[in-house]
């Protein structure tokens, strides 16, 4: 196949071919099942160093274009593969190296993933005069299991609470109710021993 794509910040075993990215989009959407957005399919291979930001980009406008890619309805920078992206994703596969498919899959599944827990385990922000009050919302599906309410002087500490509890809300959950249950099994195995001794 030909290198006809730009390679800044590629690594080796990269894609050095606009085909060679067509065909990875196609395999990413339909390996994940689900939409995806312009910037998450870029950052995705920017990530892992799979192909260049701007031929990414190029080629998600060209698919778009031609309805290879099909815009999700109600949210139109987020695309779903259209009947000929699918035949693409099934044919050609097998056209890219392994290591470039697990590689894009396992980030678009991590990437759904966070999502998922991000949408089941609220976090909002309420200002006041003084600060804010971080609420975190950790879900047992259609409940809130625990609501917990932090302050913090200022907005960059509040979104450093929310990403921190994003990162694994059940863990906060596990930890919380072994401290107020007195049940330190609970939360046997969460802090790793070498943390254990500072």
């Amino acid at each position: 196949m030909a290198f006809d794509a730009f390679t800044a910040g590629i690594e080796p075993g990269g894609l050095r071919s606009k085909n060679e990215i067509r065909i990875l989009i196609c395999y990413l959407l339909d390996s994940v099942g689900a939409a995806l957005s312009k910037a998450d399919m870029i950052n995705i291979m920017q990530d892992n160093a799979l192909a260049n930001y701007f031929e990414v980009a190029d080629a998600i406008a060209e698919m778009s274009e031609k309805g290879i890619l099909c815009s999700d309805s109600g949210r139109p920078d987020f695309y779903t593969l259209g009947s000929s992206g699918k035949i693409i994703a099934k044919q050609l596969d097998t056209a890219l190296p392994p290591s470039v498919r697990q590689k894009a899959a396992g980030a678009a599944i991590r990437l759904l993933a966070d999502a998922k827990r991000e949408r089941e385990n609220r976090v909002e922000f309420i200002k006041f005069d003084r600060g804010y009050h971080v609420v975190c919302h950790i879900s047992g599906g259609d409940m809130d299991l625990m609501n917990i309410t932090l302050y913090v002087p200022d907005l960059y500490q509040a979104n450093m609470v929310k990403e921190n509890f994003h990162r694994s809300p059940e863990t906060v959950y596990r930890m919380l109710l072994a401290l107020v249950t007195g049940r330190n099994d609970i939360a046997a195995g969460l802090i790793p021993p070498e943390e254990k001794n500072h």
